[in-house]
């Protein structure tokens, strides 16, 4: 990853700190896009000698596409674009489905479709000029067998991997590969929403043939592989890291 410049929404989070370090030892610079100040503040401290790359942070709202796309341009001036894109950051309120309201369902589309939509519109024209680029949409377990209550951020993860399979066929002539992940369930603060964490972690391991929660390790293990030349000859697929709950 040496020279590469990566842009990583929501790479301060619970799944997203790992793989930013992971791709900071590896050489790249992480452009970390992120508004959970404490957890920037985190991620800059773990990120301290973690060399040879480096870490660049910017706060931006994402449901603000306009301002998130200003922000995206200043910073592709500032340090020559964006060679690989990971579409990380989500927002996943939880209720039952007629308790939304279609501006709710709206705004949850636009912070983990809309904004990744943007992310990749800043950095595509650099990566075709350059004749290579990566973009990773992380996804999620929900699209394999649908989950109640979750109904906005369901329909958002599958978009994603409509997105990954148009985006692979239209910019693979680019240079450019386009890959999804869907990861399964990790214990980070999006468990919270369970009313109970000590029985949904059993059901987790029951549901997993591998009887190990997941890590953040894991994804970031399988994101720096996406984003790698390693990857070169695979795109348009979206790789399931659940442990083995559903099997694609």
């Amino acid at each position: 990853m040496k020279g590469r410049t990566v842009l990583y929404t929501g790479a301060a989070g619970g799944l997203g700190l790992d793989t930013s370090l992971l791709l900071i030892e590896r050489g790249a610079t992480v452009v970390a896009i992120d508004n959970d100040l404490a957890k920037v503040e985190a991620l800059k401290a773990a990120a301290e000698g973690k060399g040879p790359g480096e870490l660049v942070v910017s706060t931006a709202d994402l449901s603000d596409l306009a301002g998130f796309r200003a922000t995206l341009d200043q910073l592709a001036r500032h340090i020559g674009g964006f060679d690989v894109v990971i579409n990380n950051a989500a927002i996943y309120p939880s209720k039952p489905f007629e308790d939304y309201s279609i501006e709710e369902h709206q705004a949850v589309q636009r912070v983990n479709v809309d904004a990744g939509i943007v992310a990749v519109q800043a950095a595509l024209p650099g990566m075709r000029d350059k004749g290579f680029g990566r973009i990773i949409n992380v996804s999620s377990i929900t699209l394999s067998g649908g989950w109640a209550n979750l109904s906005p951020y369901v329909a958002s993860k599958m978009a994603l991997v409509g997105l990954t399979r148009a985006w692979a066929r239209e910019f693979g002539p680019y240079g450019v590969t386009v890959n999804a992940i869907a990861p399964g369930a990790f214990p980070t603060d999006a468990e919270k929403i369970h009313p109970d964490p000590e029985g949904y972690n059993r059901m987790v391991l029951d549901a997993q043939s591998i009887k190990r929660r997941g890590t953040a390790h894991d994804i970031a293990n399988a994101i720096a592989f996406f984003a790698s030349d390693e990857s070169g000859f695979v795109t348009g697929q979206t790789l399931h890291v659940n442990g083995g709950w559903t099997m694609n």
